[in-house]
């Protein structure tokens, strides 16, 4: 069984009339890449700040290692935070600046060598130890930033959105390099981030969050493939959310209908569903344009509206027979233009029918 390293415990937390933190009930599991992951305004990063002591909670408790430490001061809940912006001391050199907490924890010289030596390999900075921080590039800086967090071994690495700052290339192999990090030091990684992309590249598991409520927390192919609300569905790209209509629930199966159909779409809990007006959510690269025969068991028809090249996939817009709007992605080019009639299959299996 998983251990948990972080307990959070009816958190809450208001600003003025605004609600940052709702009732939020968590758990992170020691080793665990886990995603706090939400619009701007969500909570995400004033809950971090919870956690690390830098905001205080109106309500709730906070566990590190099975101990509260709501009134415990942030120099002393063994936490590391890497900013957004780097904050690297511009008067000191690399190897000071990854040596600092160190320093402050009164390490030995022998000690503190050896674990800067560590760091610096481990980041990719090995040879770099007497260089001016400031005059690294954004990517390196950023390398600095985390080996310095790293480097006193904390309980929990908090990390609030420190790759926005960076270039898309060099922000794509920051994501690759974080997750290995993470994995080869067997760190609990806490991260805060508004791409959608991003959480779904590194993380274990994601918290979504809207409106200081965790709306979902699941692993990232779950809330990408099975989003339980409206919410979670729009929030990642490339989900269809359709008006449909519940026409009669069975043993694990629902009859659904929408753009002029009806489908039989599976279920495992019906419990909850009842007749009447629902919506569905059908993600673009589960509809296909004049599919080879049988290729899927059901399919509607739709007029394209318009062609979008995307580079290494291409967007169909489509408009249903109920005048509903919908996305087909595919990795290649049909024959077919703008305003044209199609045909649009699909499998009953990847309509998620959504609770809310």
């Amino acid at each position: 069984m998983a251990e948990t390293i972080l307990q959070l415990e009816k958190i809450s937390k208001r600003f003025d009339h605004t609600v940052i933190a709702d009732d939020i009930t968590l758990n992170v599991n020691r080793g665990e890449f886990f995603t706090f992951l939400g619009p701007s305004g969500s909570g995400k990063s004033t809950l971090l700040r919870m956690v690390a002591g830098l905001e205080k909670a109106d309500k709730g408790s906070i566990f590190i290692e099975g101990a509260n430490v709501v009134d415990v001061q942030p120099w002393n809940r063994n936490l590391g935070m890497v900013f957004q912006q780097y904050a690297i001391f511009p008067h000191m050199t690399v190897a000071e600046n990854i040596a600092y907490g160190l320093k402050a924890r009164k390490h030995n010289k022998s000690q503190i060598s050896q674990k800067v030596a560590e760091m610096l390999q481990l980041v990719g900075l090995s040879g770099f130890e007497n260089k001016n921080a400031t005059l690294l590039s954004g990517g390196e800086q950023q390398r600095v930033a985390l080996a310095r967090a790293l480097a006193p071994q904390p309980s929990i690495l908090l990390l609030d959105e420190p790759l926005s700052a960076l270039d898309e290339k060099i922000r794509r192999e920051m994501q690759f390099e974080l997750k290995h990090i993470q994995r080869k030091t067997d760190t609990t990684f806490l991260y805060v981030t508004h791409d959608q992309e991003e959480a779904l590249t590194m993380s274990d598991r994601i918290a979504v969050l809207n409106k200081g409520e965790c709306v979902q927390c699941d692993a990232p192919e779950t809330l990408y493939r099975r989003p339980r609300s409206r919410f979670v569905a729009q929030f990642f790209r490339g989900c269809n959310v359709i008006e449909a209509k519940i026409e009669a629930t069975g043993e694990q199966k629902v009859s659904v209908s929408f753009g002029g159909i009806t489908v039989e779409v599976p279920v495992t809990d019906v419990s909850s569903l009842k007749p009447g007006p629902a919506a569905v959510a059908i993600r673009a690269e589960n509809l296909r344009l004049q599919a080879l025969k049988n290729e899927f068991p059901a399919s509607l028809e739709a007029q394209l509206m318009e062609i979008v090249y995307r580079g290494t996939i291409i967007d169909y817009l489509l408009e249903l027979k109920d005048g509903q709007k919908a996305v087909a992605t595919a990795t290649r080019k049909h024959t077919h233009t703008s305003h044209e009639k199609v045909k649009v299959s699909f499998n009953p299996e990847n309509v998620i029918i959504l609770r809310d």
